[in-house]
C-alpha cells in the first residue's frame, strides 16, 4: 500500500493551505476578524483528496490566517482550528454520499455548533454577535466549494487519482 502522505500529497496540502491563507484576506464584515473565505480551499481538499487532507488544510489554514490577522481571539484559535478540522473532515466523508447533506451539516455545524464553547469562554452576547457572520461566511464558502469541486474533479481524476493519492 502506498503512503498517502508522499511528496505530492504534501504539495497539494501546502497549496490548499496557502489558498486558505489567501482566502482569509477576503473578509466577511464581522465583529471578529477571523470570519473570511479561508475554509473553501479546505472543503475542496476534503472533496478532492479526502477528509483527512481537508482537515489538515482547514486546521493549518485557520491557524496561519489567524496568525496573519494578529490572533484576535488568542489561544482560542487552537480550539477553532480543531473544530474546523472536524467539520471539514465530516464534509469530506459525507460529500462522497450526499453533497447537499454534507453542505448543510457544515453550514449548521460551523454556524451554530462551533461557536458554542464561546458562550462559556466569553459570553452569550459574543455567541449571538458572531452567529450571523458565521452563517454568511459558511454559506459563501460552501457555495464557492460546490461550484469549484465538480470543475476541479476532472483535473484530480487525471493527475491525482491515477497515482493513488485520493485516500
Amino acid at each position: 500500500m502506498k503512503n498517502s502522505f508522499d511528496g505530492k500529497m504534501v504539495s497539494w496540502l501546502a497549496l490548499f493551505t496557502a489558498l486558505s491563507v489567501v482566502g482569509a484576506s477576503i473578509k466577511i464584515p464581522a465583529f471578529v476578524d477571523s470570519v473570511a473565505l479561508d475554509v473553501f480551499p479546505a472543503l475542496l481538499a476534503a472533496a478532492l483528496l479526502g477528509g483527512r487532507a481537508g482537515a489538515i488544510a482547514a486546521a493549518f489554514g485557520h491557524l496561519l490566517s489567524a496568525m496573519f490577522g494578529g490572533f484576535p481571539l488568542g489561544p482560542m484559535h487552537l480550539l477553532i482550528a480543531g473544530e474546523m478540522a472536524l467539520l471539514v473532515w465530516m464534509f469530506g466523508v459525507l460529500y462522497k454520499k450526499n453533497r447537499i447533506a454534507a453542505s448543510i451539516l457544515f453550514v449548521l455545524g460551523n454556524t451554530f455548533a462551533a461557536p458554542l464553547p464561546f458562550i462559556y469562554l466569553m459570553s452569550k452576547s459574543f455567541y449571538l454577535m458572531i452567529v450571523p457572520s458565521l452563517l454568511a461566511g459558511s454559506i459563501i464558502n460552501v457555495v464557492i466549494g460546490l461550484v469549484l469541486i465538480p470543475r476541479l474533479s476532472g483535473l484530480f481524476k487525471t493527475t491525482v487519482q491515477k497515482e493513488g493519492l485520493n485516500r
